[in-house]
């Protein structure tokens, strides 16, 4: 793994601000302001809609092109590595309910978040845990997506 994915996610030091070994869930969320029965960004019904919309949504600070904070571009590192470009990103940092919507759906509290088929999956932490030991290739695999890792051991093997 390059040094640039362990920095970007905090390992080290900082890593014990990530949280870890959480399971796949989508936890209602605790009370909070963000999560009314109207349909604002916030609402546990326009969360659910954003979550379903693509089988990778990824809530982020920043966008792709352009990530405001090192776990939210670990997160698309992680993803580009496996060569997913078509996935949705949405900056949470331009909408403060969509923010707060989201931890309150997936009962977790920072950003970034990730969803694979809709199923809350973690933040950089799970992502780049997943990455390391494969499994994040079975998941996008269970979504009709071929990891470009596979195609660069390939051509490793070749060689």
């Amino acid at each position: 793994m390059s040094w640039v994915l362990r920095a970007a996610c905090g390992l080290g030091a900082a890593a014990a601000r990530c949280r870890g070994g959480r399971a796949l869930s989508q936890a209602a969320g605790e009370g909070g302001g963000a999560e009314g029965s109207g349909g604002g960004s916030g609402s546990r019904e326009a969360v659910e809609r954003l979550v379903r919309e693509h089988p990778v949504v990824v809530f982020m600070k920043g966008s792709p092109a352009q990530p405001l904070c090192g776990f939210s571009n670990a997160v698309v590192q992680i993803l580009r590595l496996h060569g997913v470009e078509d996935y949705r990103a949405h900056d949470v940092l331009q909408d403060p309910d969509l923010r707060q919507g989201i931890k309150n759906y997936s009962n977790w509290p920072t950003i970034p978040q990730v969803f694979l088929n809709g199923e809350f999956v973690g933040g950089c932490d799970i992502l780049l845990q997943m990455h390391q030991n494969g499994d994040l290739v079975e998941e996008l695999k269970k979504l009709g997506i071929r990891s470009a890792l596979l195609d660069a051991e390939k051509d490793q093997d070749k060689k």
